[in-house]
C-alpha cells in the first residue's frame, strides 16, 4: 500500500508540475530560457548523496513519505519532451482561442491537454515506473522500517537474504514453512506485477509518445 500510494500521488504531482512548467516554457514568457537552462543543468549535473540528504534534512522531510516524492518531483528529460510537444502544436489553435477570450489556463485545459494524450501517457508511465522501482530514497531518508516501500523490502529480503517476518504463519499444520527461495520469488512477482498490468492500457500511446518530436513533415 505504501508503494501504491507513493506511485499514485507522486505520478499525479509530477505530471501536473511537469505539464505546467513545460507549457510555460513553450510560451513566449520572460525568463523562459533561464528556467530551461536550470532544468537542463539539473539533468547534466545531478546532486550528490550528501547535498541531497542535507537539503531534505533542512526541509524537515526526514522519515516522511514526502521525502520520497518532493526531491524527485520533476524530471528534466520529461520536461524537455513535453515542452517540445507543446511547441509543435499549431499556433493558430492558440491564437483562435485567445480571440475567443480564453486565458492561458483555459487554453492549457481545453486545447493543449486534449491534444497531448499520447505524450502525457508516456510521461506518466515513465514517472510511475520510476516511483515504483525507487528504493534508494527510502533507504536514505526513512529510518522506520514499517514505512519502507515494496522495493526496499525486495532488496532486504531477496537480495540480502534477510528472513521475512510472518513466514512461519504460512506453514502447513505440523509442517515446515515454505522454502526461502519460494518466498523470495513470490515477493519479486508481487513487486513486478502492477507495472505489467498497467502497461497494456498505455501501450497504444507509448509508440506515438516516444516518437514525439522525432519525425518531421
Amino acid at each position: 500500500m505504501v508503494s501504491v500510494a507513493i506511485t499514485t500521488i507522486g505520478t499525479l504531482l509530477s505530471v501536473a508540475v511537469t505539464t505546467g512548467l513545460a507549457y510555460g516554457l513553450s510560451r513566449p514568457v520572460v525568463g523562459r530560457r533561464v528556467f530551461l537552462a536550470l532544468a537542463l543543468l539539473s539533468l547534466l549535473f545531478t546532486p550528490g548523496i550528501i547535498p541531497s540528504y542535507l537539503v531534505v534534512k533542512q526541509l524537515g522531510l526526514l522519515n516522511t513519505y514526502a521525502s520520497l516524492v518532493v526531491p524527485v518531483l520533476l524530471n528534466a528529460f520529461n520536461l524537455v519532451v513535453l515542452r517540445q510537444f507543446f511547441m509543435d502544436i499549431p499556433a493558430e489553435l492558440v491564437d483562435s482561442a485567445k480571440i475567443d477570450g480564453a486565458n492561458e489556463f483555459q487554453i492549457l485545459l481545453r486545447i493543449v491537454l486534449p491534444l497531448s494524450g499520447a505524450v502525457l501517457a508516456v510521461v506518466a508511465l515513465l514517472y510511475a515506473v520510476f516511483y515504483w522501482n525507487a528504493f534508494f530514497q527510502g533507504l536514505l531518508y526513512l529510518q522506520d522500517s514499517s514505512m519502507w516501500p515494496l522495493q526496499l523490502v525486495v532488496r532486504q529480503y531477496v537480495i540480502q537474504g534477510s528472513p521475512l517476518p510472518g513466514v512461519t504463519a504460512y506453514a502447513a499444520s505440523g509442517g515446515s514453512p515454505p522454502p526461502t527461495q519460494s518466498i523470495q520469488m513470490a515477493v519479486v512477482v508481487v513487486a513486478t506485477l502492477p507495472i505489467l498490468l498497467v502497461y497494456p492500457f498505455l501501450q497504444r500511446y507509448f509508440t506515438r509518445g516516444v516518437l514525439t518530436g522525432a519525425i518531421k513533415g
